[in-house]
């Protein structure tokens, strides 16, 4: 099993995503409930794509944090 951090986004009437890990590999959805099951699709089908073409499926470095300012 691979996981891969994804960033989600709200853009102007939608939102948007995309994984750091996987250059490329976007999303779009009227709403984060639909972003969300959008970019595990995309992601499934980036990683079929990779195995498809015999080439390494990318190792998660990514990680996210909040940085809490007053």
């Amino acid at each position: 099993m691979h996981r891969f951090l994804i960033v989600i986004e709200k853009a102007n009437g939608n939102y948007s995503a995309y994984s750091p890990d996987l250059p490329g590999c976007i999303a779009t959805g009227s709403t984060y409930e639909k972003v969300e099951v959008n970019m595990h699709k995309a992601i499934e089908m980036h990683v079929h794509g990779l195995l498809e073409d015999k080439l390494p499926i990318p190792e998660s470095q990514a990680f996210a944090e909040y940085v809490a300012v007053s």
